[in-house]
């Protein structure tokens, strides 16, 4: 079953679901905070832009910071044609043991030809997401910090067996950006 807004609004009075909570939508700039049927979370100031300056490999289970350029502190940064970058979400999650979460794409930069690939809170995971963006263009696309970013739509389910918290992912209590990394 997916989750309204009071549901979610519920979970995040109950179990701090997401912190900080915008508990309705803020329509200045590119949009954040609750809607009907989910959460436009927002990016921080830290972003890492893929780059192949160093000549370096994107290895799953040997990834390194020379893949990226890191930028700090700036309100928006362009990611460069065709290109991909990171960066972590200004909210922390706690999933509760029965809801999962599912990222999606804000329409306003999907419109300008940057992706963002789904990812998935999964049940009783905590910790800052890291989003994923992909310029799917051949222009350079703005992507800004402390603005929406990225929608989460949540998800409720029987208590599993075994959560992400039960089996500590690999990923559990991440903050900031955290890197591919292999068990």
């Amino acid at each position: 079953m997916i989750l309204n807004d009071k549901q979610i609004k519920k979970l995040v009075e109950e179990q701090d679901m997401i912190n900080p909570f915008v508990d309705k939508s803020i329509a200045q700039g590119i949009s954040y905070g609750l809607n009907s049927f989910g959460f436009d979370l927002r990016c921080g100031e830290e972003f890492k832009i893929f780059t192949n300056i160093k000549g370096a490999t994107a290895d799953p289970k040997n990834f390194t910071e020379d893949n990226f350029i890191t930028i700090k502190g700036e309100p928006s940064i362009l990611v460069p044609p065709n290109s991909f970058a990171l960066a972590s979400s200004l909210e922390y999650f706690k999933m509760p043991r029965n809801v999962t979460g599912l990222v999606t794409a804000k329409s306003t930069y999907a419109r300008c030809g940057l992706g963002t690939p789904p990812t998935v809170l999964e049940a009783g995971w905590h910790g800052n997401l890291v989003l994923e963006f992909s310029n799917h263009t051949s222009n350079s696309i703005r992507l800004y910090a402390n603005s929406g970013a990225a929608q989460i739509l949540f998800f409720k389910g029987d208590d599993p067996e075994v959560s992400y918290g039960d089996r500590k992912g690999k990923y559990q209590g991440q903050t900031g950006i955290t890197l591919a990394k292999s068990k």
